[in-house]
Formats: C-alpha cells, structure tokens, sequence
C-alpha cells in the first residue's frame, strides 16, 4: 500500500504540475485583449488535458491493489507522459515562433524537465512493479 501511493502520488503531483503549471506557475504568453492567440495558450491547452488525465491515472493507481493493474495504469502515465512532452515541440500545438518569449524560456524547458522526471519516475516504478509480480 505504501508503494503505491508514493507512486500515485508523485504521478498526481507531476499531473497536476503538467495541468497547472503552464496555467499559473509558469505561464506562456498568454491572450492579450483582441489580438490572436498565440500558439503557446493552446499548447497549455493541451497540457491542462493530459495533466489531468495524468493525475486521474494517479490517483487510481493510489486506490489499486493489484500489482498487475498498476503496472498498466504506470504504462499509460508513461505514455501520456510521452504526449505531453511533446505537446509544445510542434507536434500537436507549439509554442511562439519567437525565441525571445515567455514560452520558449520558462514554459517549454520547465514541461519538458517535468515530463522527463515523470518518465524516469514510471520507468523505475515498472521494473519495481515487474520484479515484484515475479517474486
């Protein structure tokens, strides 16, 4: 049980961090007024989505007693991970073609560092995940 929850929540707190974070804590350009809206407030779109997609993984990984269950709902934080890393590298949404904006020197490198630290995070837990259902 212990195992579990530092697991789901550590994937509830990167979740929310993806939703969140680019909403609040490291915000991207933003819409100003009547003009267009820039390609960075729909890529924090995107990742509010996943991230509480994320989250909600997190947290039935938390409620999961099962081994095997577990190890598939880290499968699939590890893959919605993958999505909301590459959310803002011009795959699906992007951020500001300007180099000099708040998106491309707060935003992107704080989401990619979150996603690459959830990555590890859900690696290690499935191999601890698989060495335990073995034994």
């Amino acid at each position: 049980m212990k195992k579990n929850f530092i697991s789901g929540g550590a994937a509830v707190l990167f979740g929310l961090l993806i939703a969140l974070g680019p909403q609040f804590l490291f915000k991207g350009c933003g819409v100003h007024g009547d003009e267009h809206i820039p390609f960075c407030y729909w890529a924090a779109r995107g990742e509010l989505a996943v991230g509480f997609l994320i989250a909600a993984i997190g947290i039935w990984i938390i409620l999961s007693a099962d081994l095997k269950v577990q190890m598939g709902l880290s499968i699939s934080i590890f893959l919605a991970a993958i999505v909301a890393g590459i959310i803002p590298y011009k795959v699906f949404f992007s951020v500001c073609a300007d180099a000099s904006m708040r998106c491309n020197k707060v935003t992107l490198p704080a989401l990619t560092i979150i996603c690459a630290l959830l990555l590890i995070g859900v690696i290690f837990n499935v191999i601890y995940l698989e060495k335990k259902t073995r034994s």
